[in-house]
């Protein structure tokens, strides 16, 4: 950077440099990096003079989307949250009057090897109603899985449906994930508890609701078959989001451990407890990253997203399907209101000017 008389500027040098004239050492670089809470997008900003953000193709800009990490705690599952006595900072509280939930996940069984793109995304959005009469989306909590059998993923996402009290679940109805759905469709027992979670049913697919094996069945699955005209709504959809601020992502997880650390019991925690409270800020920052490294053509005044070699985009999936389900909950609402505000057979009219 240079200020407008070149009185003065700042440099940034990589480390490779510092190497070089033996600042740091190459073990010294080696320890940071494998550091449990390595950040690539933080490594890259201050240590490889790396501006990160966007480029050419990218459809989400950094500044957009991380300008929205807002939230200080997460909602963690009970399991989480009672090693610290449900603190009222991390346990799942009951919905307010208008609040609605939904879980989102896209699937995947098989952690690859070969590609490093195999990978469920789960997400819960807490959608808060503001004063202007819209809906604030609160990503309350993340968590993604590798190498997941069908009936483990389907029993650990009608757990954290029931548990979130969640009001939606939201899934891609295609490949591995019809799978679960499928087994959503039936009484499902956990086998850990013995605890037996009743079906769900599809709320926007008729013929997937037939196959449901109980006919009372609550109707809150909404079925994702996306085509090239859906995805591109939901990619526009989710960066109109991040650039109104109606998404609020965790802080960072530099900012959880001081947060943490302030919660009685915390710091007495074993590590491997603390990581798992810790993870829900972890996988906003990899959203951020995955957000940040797609690329993006249009085509027949559509968006197409496609992850760069070797990246990810189930996050994004999971989120994007996840914020499109709720704008289309807030119009639901907003008609039901408008309609109830004119069969009252009540009409609001100004008062009247009077003049002398």
């Amino acid at each position: 950077m240079v200020n407008p008389d070149h009185s003065w500027f700042i440099c940034s040098f990589p480390y490779q440099l510092a190497i070089k004239e033996g600042l740091f050492s190459r073990d010294d670089i080696a320890d940071q990096m494998l550091d449990d809470d390595f950040n690539e997008i933080k490594w890259s900003m201050e240590m490889e003079a790396v501006f990160w953000g966007d480029s050419d193709g990218t459809f989400f800009s950094y500044e957009t989307v991380a300008k929205n990490r807002k939230l200080q705690y997460p909602m963690l599952p009970d399991e989480l949250s009672v090693k610290l006595g449900n603190s009222t900072h991390l346990r799942i509280p009951q919905k307010t009057p208008g609040e609605k939930r939904i879980l989102s996940i896209d699937l995947a069984l098989m952690a690859s090897t070969k590609h490093n793109n195999d990978a469920s995304a789960l997400f819960i959005n807490q959608m808060v109603p503001t004063r202007a009469g819209r809906y604030m989306n609160n990503i309350v909590y993340a968590e993604t899985t590798e190498g997941g059998h069908t009936a483990e993923q389907a029993v650990r996402v009608r757990k954290l449906f029931d548990q979130y009290q969640c009001d939606y679940l939201v899934i891609d109805a295609r490949g591995v994930g019809f799978g679960i759905l499928d087994s959503l469709l039936t009484d499902l027992t956990d086998p850990e508890t013995g605890e037996i979670y009743p079906a769900l049913s599809c709320y926007n697919n008729p013929e997937i609701a037939a196959r449901c094996t109980s006919k009372n069945a609550e109707k809150v699955i909404w079925a994702i078959n996306a085509s090239q005209k859906f995805n591109s709504e939901c990619a526009v959809k989710l960066r109109e989001g991040f650039r109104q601020g109606r998404i609020r992502l965790l802080e960072t997880e530099y900012d959880a451990d001081a947060l943490l650390g302030e919660i009685k019991g915390y710091n007495q925690l074993p590590v491997s407890d603390k990581l798992k409270m810790k993870l829900p800020y972890i996988n906003t920052t990899l959203l951020i990253n995955e957000l940040v490294s797609l690329q993006h053509e249009e085509t027949s005044g559509n968006i197409k997203i496609k992850e760069r070699s070797n990246m990810r985009k189930d996050r994004y999936s999971s989120l994007s399907y996840n914020y499109w389900v709720s704008t289309q909950i807030e119009s639901t609402l907003k008609r039901k209101n408008r309609n109830s505000d004119v069969s009252d057979g009540s009409f609001l009219f100004r008062a009247p000017k009077l003049r002398a």
